[in-house]
């Protein structure tokens, strides 16, 4: 590594020649939120490309910061952080909690992605705390985006883990949620409230009124949300 690194001793530019690489801490992050098979991963970092995701995974294996597991019956292939890694979640949460704390909030909200946005959420969301105990489907509608990528679907069930679409999946909708994507993204990682943004009519919701008044409960906000901003 002597040709790309610091070529110095100390412990922090070790680290950095590990962890520096673009997109390695965000698939670090993406894994310890769950996500372990390649198109998994890949929908928490949309902007990056296929080819360069395989090489970046395959230089995380080589640093001994990711596993590469074959499964013996299917064949499949799952990605798991090895421990070294995961001694590095406290700092990498701790690090997203700074950037909360001390950039700016227009600064944050500049680039905005719904795709993004909808994949964390889905993960977040609690359907134990919907008023129904059957299936619920909730549909997010962003206007202001181009007619092929404003719907998002969630389909929630007790017990099961919620699903993400991104095309009609024939289901009765329960409930409609049009909302201002700066507004909703700024709501959901806490720079603002649904609250406050409700009642400035950036996010309206239409359909089961027990679901409408209970967003605040099953629509589980970014862990960053809980701190002050």
């Amino acid at each position: 590594m002597a040709h790309d690194g610091y070529n110095q001793f100390c412990p922090v530019a070790k680290a950095c020649e590990v962890l520096e690489p673009r997109w390695t801490l965000l698939l670090l992050a993406e894994m310890w939120s769950g996500s372990t098979r390649f198109n998994e991963i890949r929908r928490g970092v949309p902007g990056m490309s296929p080819t360069l995701m395989s090489k970046r995974l395959r230089q995380m294996e080589e640093r001994g910061l990711v596993q590469r597991l074959r499964h013996p019956g299917s064949g499949e292939i799952h990605y798991r952080t090895a421990a070294i890694a995961d001694e590095l979640e406290p700092i990498v949460r701790a690090l997203g909690s700074w950037a909360h704390r001390n950039i700016d909030a227009d600064v944050t909200l500049e680039n905005l992605d719904a795709r993004l946005l909808m994949w964390n959420m889905r993960r977040k969301i609690d359907p134990a705390a919907l008023p129904t105990a059957r299936r619920s489907v909730i549909c997010f509608i962003y206007p202001e985006l181009p007619r092929e990528e404003q719907s998002y679907w969630l389909l929630c069930r007790p017990g099961n883990p919620v699903d993400l679409c991104s095309t009609d999946p024939g289901h009765a909708v329960d409930l409609f949620v049009t909302a201002d994507l700066k507004a909703l993204t700024s709501a959901w990682i806490g720079l603002s409230s649904l609250k406050a943004e409700i009642e400035r009519d950036k996010i309206t919701l239409v359909g089961d009124a027990a679901m409408a008044a209970s967003i605040g409960a099953w629509m589980v906000r970014s862990s960053y949300a809980t701190a002050p901003p």
